[in-house]
């Protein structure tokens, strides 16, 4: 496949670029050299690769849910520079 100035002007407007004239070939050239090199990889046998679906073969680490203790309100509360009962007080951030 070989982009011509069409193709390019159509890929730029869906892609909401703005290309000046003067880089048309430029960037003509360099799709065209991208497709050309992907056209090469599709010539690689894979029949006999199976697909990834991880990149490595590294498994996460993962832990046990355990159920903790929780601290009451009026514990939580216990510090706290400025509260009303039930909740924490804290400055106005939006007006």
């Amino acid at each position: 496949m070989k982009i011509d100035k069409e193709a390019l002007q159509k890929i730029a407007h869906l892609a909401r670029l703005e290309m000046p004239a003067s880089a048309e070939d430029e960037m003509m050239g360099s799709l065209n050299s991208v497709l050309t090199w992907m056209e090469e990889l599709n010539e690689i046998d894979t029949a006999d690769v199976k697909p990834l679906t991880h990149m490595s073969l590294e498994v996460n680490a993962l832990r046990e849910d355990k159920v903790i203790p929780n601290i009451s309100r009026e514990q939580g509360l216990k510090n706290a520079p400025k509260q009303d009962g039930e909740y924490f007080r804290v400055p106005k951030v939006i007006e």
